[in-house]
């Protein structure tokens, strides 16, 4: 391994007060992509853009077009008034290619899952962004990792021998590369948020 290449996730967990749900990817690209210093930066990244569409019935409602910039605050203030935190599955990676392609990721440090639950007491589930961030929740929870657009329910010790059960839900990666149609990937998000009662 080498240890000059290994990258520390850039961004802390943000989690509003009563965090019903978090959402976890893997990791961000390199800040030369960003276009905000939060998670799901890139502009050409589909995360805000769902939200955008779900939520104010306008996937462009986070972005201006012009100066290629993400509102940061708009998004905070969104995931705040629903009670959605948003975390990581990898604290620590190597970029085997330079990007921040999935299959290129080696992960050297999972998120500490015990950890992240201690802080957020009212959260009943786990929402991960992608394939490999599923598989790092499920062998950290020692689970299976769900089916697209489903949920196991799951059981770790966050401590002490003190059991919590929470479900993880499996979503579609917003990245453009994955090959899924923008209103496919919508749609899994809306029912996941429905049948967590996120929204009615």
């Amino acid at each position: 391994m080498d240890y000059n290449k290994i990258e520390r996730h850039p961004f802390t967990p943000f989690l509003p007060e009563g965090t019903k749900i978090v959402m976890c990817g893997t990791f961000p690209p390199k800040p030369e992509k960003w276009s905000m210093d939060f998670f799901y930066p890139n502009f050409y990244n589909d995360m805000w853009r769902i939200f955008g569409q779900i939520f104010f019935n306008d996937k462009e409602h986070f972005f201006d077009k012009a100066t290629k910039s993400i509102d940061k605050t708009g998004i905070q203030e969104m995931l705040t008034r629903h009670k959605i935190g948003i975390g990581e599955t990898a604290t620590e990676v190597i970029r085997t290619k330079d990007n921040a392609s999935d299959k290129f990721l080696e992960i050297v440090t999972p998120v500490n899952l015990p950890a992240l639950l201690n802080k957020i007491p009212d959260c009943s589930a786990i929402v991960t962004t992608g394939e490999k961030a599923a598989s790092i929740i499920a062998t950290e929870s020692g689970s299976i990792i769900p089916k697209m657009g489903e949920y196991v329910d799951c059981n770790i010790d966050i401590g002490e021998g003190h059991m919590r059960e929470f479900k993880h839900w499996r979503m579609p990666s917003t990245s453009r590369a994955y090959p899924m149609k923008f209103e496919k990937k919508t749609e899994y998000y809306l029912e996941m948020l429905k049948s967590e009662g996120i929204i009615s």
